[in-house]
This record gives C-alpha cells, structure tokens and sequence, in this order.
C-alpha cells in the first residue's frame, strides 16, 4: 500500500484557510453532540418533553430551505457573504436557545440555528472548492472529517459535566467561540473568493424549497408518533417530499442517473443506511448482551474514529487515487459491514464481531463521504458549485429524515422485539445495497468532462 504525502494544509497560504475550516466543522461537530446530551434536561426543565422531537426536527427543517437559498446567493455573490452570515445568525440561535425563559423560545432559537448551519454549510463546501487546488481536496475533507472526531469524543461527557456543573444553558452559551476563530482564520481567503463570472442561470425554486422544509419537519413530528392523526400527516409528509425534492436537485438523481445524479444518490443511501442502523446498535447490545449505556456508546466512539480512518485513507493511498472507485469500495464495505453487525442481534454471539462489522460500516461511510464531496466538485462548474453542493445537503437531510422515521414507525410497531430490531437491520442493508447500485454508475474520474 503506497501512502501519499500529504500536501501543506497546515503551513504556507493553506495554513489560515485550513485552521478556519476546521474550526467551523468542529463547531457544528461539538452542537451537534452535545444538544443530544442535555436535551432531556432542557425537556424536564421547561415541562416540554412532548416538544422533544421539534427540538431536532426544527433545525433539520430550516436548514433544508437555507442549504437551497445560500446555493443561488453563493452561485451569485461568493462564498463570503453567505458564510459571514451563516455564522452570525447560527450563533445568534445559540445565544437565543442560551437565554430561553420557555420552550417557545428555545425552539425557535433552535430554527434559527438551523438556518444559520444551512447557510454555511454550503458556503464551506464552495470555499473548499476555490480555496484549494484540485489535488488538495481530498485531504481537506479529511481534515472537515477530523474536525468531528474531537467533538464526538468529548462532546457529550464535556456538555453533560457543564450541564451538572453551571446549567445547561452554558453549553450553548460557549458553543459560539470556535466561529471566532473560524471567522477570523477564513476573512483573507474569503476576501479573494469572487463570484462567478457567469452564475447559474438555472436555480431551483425557493417555493419547492419551502414545501420540502415544511415535509421534512412534518416527516420528523409525524415520526414521533405523538400528535392526533399522525399517521395521515407522515403519509402527506413523504408524498410531500417525494414531490418536492427532485424539484431541487439534478435531473434523474432519484433514478441513478449516471453522473452527478449517481454520486447525489449513492451519498444519501449510504448516510441513510448508515444513520437507520447507527440508532439501534446500542440499544441492541444492551437489549441482548447486558451492556451499559456507557458501554454500548463505546461502539459509536469507535464508529467516529473508523469514519476518519476512512477519509484519511481515501485522501492518502495511492491505490485509491480514483475517486469513482473510492465510493463503490465503500458502499461495498458499508453493506457487508451493516450485515456483520446484525449479529448484535444473537445473545450467544461475540459481540466483537458486531464491533469488527461496524467498524467496517464507519471505515464505509468515511470513505464515501469525503470522496463524494471531491467528486461533487469535479464535477460542479465554478458558476454551479453552490447550487449542487446545496442539492447534495438537501438530499442527504431529506432522505435521511424520511428513512429514519420510517424505521422509527415499524420498529414501535414490533414493540422493539428481536423481530423490530432484525428489520431495521435488513432494511439499513437494503438501502446499502442499493447505495452500491448508484455507485456503479458514478463516472469514472479519468472520463469526466
């Protein structure tokens, strides 16, 4: 196995770029994990448990119709102003859930995050693309990779001791810090950013935007299964999404077209796999082998560690080097791994060998994930970076939402029996299998145009 050297993101003109990127992915990395960790306190606190679910599907929800304004704004005016902003109103969310007096408030301050996340999520990805040469990205998605291992290591056990400690309220309160750094290391490489000399002429509609910001919210409150009649509204919800999202990304993506509809599609079936099957492993070593809570979460420790052994190596080993090639050893692995972990499921069985299976299913998803970002860019022209790389985001939240509630619906129906646990496994390896299928028709590097 040959090894790349690994070009200087960390020295010369790439050194503040790379620092403030890193910073902004640690920032969404560590609220991420720890809004999980003290949301049952804030829930007891306001009395509000019912509003649970709204507390993660509101900033889903509002991200979505950002991620489709900042691909249009981003396209026209450059990363800059949609990042700057994107900070800006992400941590005014932070501040506002901070100094919630009620649950009302604390939700919308949870929207308001949401939206400011959509806004420079996009506008990071488009940076990568004009901040560094083509050969770089890899490496740099690494580094975004990177940026969330730290987070999901200490991110829970750091936000639960500030929330014993001094109130939960200072785990939002100080989350905002690292946007400092961020906003400060990326101004110069943001100043150079311009715009496109010819902007996208073709945007997608902010009208289909908005129906499936409004779906996905529906699909998430729907999941809950705590609302009157909420069978009809998750039936309305999905058919909502189903009618509104192609509207938003590139022709044929839902039907594997070759191309960039290929790696849309193998990138959201490998995350939804992924996700749909991530939420009942703990569980499931605890149902059937006895563990800890604290024990079951080493899994997901090791899960974040094997994500990034997968982008560092798609990033470093030569034998890799076609970033088409990357995506279906990955799916590959995420299928095969997702099977291997199903053996969580038998009390006889060594539980190290579902540690061995989800491993894999990490060291999968890493390796697809940053190579569909490389190749997203590849095949993006400069005034169409923004708005495919918003296409991608909103794929991947709106088919992750539907399958993860999906999977929430059946699994309460088999009141959470071996039987639940087997289909929700079966069902993550049926969509890994079908990742597979969208990637075999991904381009080869050498044949883009």
């Amino acid at each position: 196995m040959t090894v790349v050297s690994a070009p200087p993101l960390w020295s010369g003109r790439f050194r503040a770029t790379t620092v403030g990127l890193f910073f902004l992915s640690a920032l969404f990395a560590f609220e991420s994990f720890a809004v999980a960790t003290v949301m049952p306190v804030v829930g007891h606190e306001f009395g509000a448990l019912t509003s649970y679910a709204l507390a993660f599907a509101a900033p889903i929800a509002m991200s979505v119709f950002a991620i489709c304004v900042a691909g249009v704004w981003i396209d026209r005016s450059g990363p800059g102003p949609a990042l700057y902003t994107g900070v800006a109103v992400f941590s005014a969310g932070l501040i506002g859930v901070a100094a919630a007096p009620d649950i009302a408030v604390f939700l919308a301050g949870r929207a308001v995050q949401g939206f400011g996340s959509g806004l420079a999520g996009v506008a990071l990805y488009v940076l990568v693309a004009v901040a560094y040469p083509e050969e770089f990205r890899a490496r740099v998605f690494t580094v975004l990779t990177s940026a969330w291992v730290l987070p999901a290591l200490i991110g829970p056990p750091v936000a639960g001791a500030l929330a014993e400690a001094v109130g939960w309220r200072w785990v939002f309160a100080l989350a905002p810090l690292p946007a400092v750094v961020a906003v400060v290391a990326l101004a110069p490489e943001l100043r150079r950013a311009s715009p496109s000399d010819d902007p996208a002429r073709t945007a997608p509609s902010l009208r289909w935007a908005a129906v499936a910001a409004i779906a996905v919210l529906a699909v998430g409150i729907a999941g809950q299964r705590e609302v009157a009649g909420w069978p009809l509204l998750l039936a309305a919800a999905v058919a909502a999404v189903c009618w509104s999202v192609p509207r938003l990304v590139p022709a044929g993506t839902w039907r594997f077209a070759p191309g960039l509809p290929a790696v849309l599609s193998a990138r959201s079936l490998t995350g939804a796999a992924f996700f749909g099957a991530e939420v009942y492993v703990p569980l499931a070593l605890v149902q059937f082998h006895g563990f800890t809570p604290a024990h079951a979460g080493m899994f997901l420790t090791v899960s974040a560690l094997a994500w990034f052994a997968g982008a560092w190596l798609a990033a470093h080993v030569s034998a890799l080097s076609d970033a088409a090639v990357r995506v279906r050893w990955g799916t590959a692995a995420l299928a095969i791994g997702i099977g291997a972990t199903t053996t969580v499921l038998w009390p006889d069985m060594w539980p190290a060998i579902a540690l061995v299976g989800w491993s894999v299913t990490s060291l999968g998803i890493g390796m697809v994930f940053a190579s569909t970002s490389v190749l997203l860019l590849d095949y993006s022209p400069p005034e169409q970076t923004g708005t495919n790389s918003a296409a991608m985001q909103v794929n991947d939240a709106a088919t992750q939402s539907v399958w993860l509630c999906a999977g929430t619906v059946v699994f309460a129906a088999s009141a959470a029996t071996a039987w639940g646990f087997a289909a929700m496994f079966a069902g993550a390896t049926a969509v890994a299998v079908g990742a597979c299928a969208a990637a075999a028709r991904i381009t080869a590097s050498s044949s883009m145009p």
